[in-house]
């Protein structure tokens, strides 16, 4: 697995090529199932990453679990807690560098899923809480400047994340991230945007490209945060 998720924390697909995935929790459906396509076909509009035009779905004992630099589960509804053996491995594939984004899709702050996701974030990495990302932080400034998180609803004014060694692990969003990208067969968006309509959909895509751009390139310090140097700096290790 150290292949892929090295000890420096670079996430990075092994032919180049990345493919963003689904986290498959057993009992909990997928309430975004076409966000994750719709995101991989911004990432190419927009930046100059190739990626994989559709998504993976893993569970966290598949072999193929290290292979994904960024992870996503989406849930509208609580969960059963996942068995040690799924916990031990999300942890390990956290510890080696993966990178997990939650994303409620319930459609307010505190609800069922939201508690499943902190006894579930409890106890994969116990001695590292959530806290919000603070506003100066680079995630921000990845690839777009934004000052604040978006999604579907603003449940929540913050973005929560568990980090370790200075980086973001595990970044949580109860604003549904994913509802605002989600298109059906025909290219139209299948939920409405509240408050912000189109404006704040677009703030959303620019906050999954931020995302992205930072589970990939974990290694880049703050004052470097600029799409030039990193996909400068991406290239130059293959």
């Amino acid at each position: 697995c150290a292949t892929v998720l090295g000890a420096g924390a670079r996430a990075l697909a092994a032919q180049g090529r990345f493919r963003l995935a689904r986290l498959v929790v057993a009992g909990l459906p997928d309430p975004r199932p076409t966000a994750l396509k719709r995101w991989a076909w911004e990432l190419e509009a927009r930046t100059s990453l190739e990626p994989e035009t559709e998504p993976a779905a893993v569970r966290a004992v598949d072999p193929e679990l290290f292979n994904y630099p960024l992870l996503v589960l989406s849930g509208d509804q609580g969960f059963a807690p996942p068995p040690d053996v799924d916990v031990n491995r999300l942890r390990r594939y956290l510890t080696f560098g993966g990178f997990l984004l939650i994303d409620s899709a319930e459609g307010r702050a505190g609800g069922a899923f939201d508690d499943s996701v902190r006894k579930l974030l409890a106890r994969l990495l116990p001695t590292d809480l959530p806290k919000r990302v603070a506003d100066d932080h680079v995630l921000w400034k990845t690839f777009y400047l934004l000052h604040a998180p978006a999604g579907r609803i603003m449940a929540a004014p913050y973005i929560e994340a568990v980090e370790r060694d200075k980086r973001i692990a595990v970044l949580y969003s109860q604003n549904d991230l994913c509802g605002a990208l989600a298109r059906d067969g025909f290219g139209r968006y299948e939920h409405e945007v509240i408050p912000g309509g189109d404006t704040q959909r677009e703030y959303a895509h620019r906050l999954a490209v931020n995302v992205t751009m930072y589970a990939l390139c974990l290694d880049y310090k703050e004052e470097q945060a600029h799409i030039e140097f990193i996909l400068r700096s991406r290239r130059s290790r293959f």
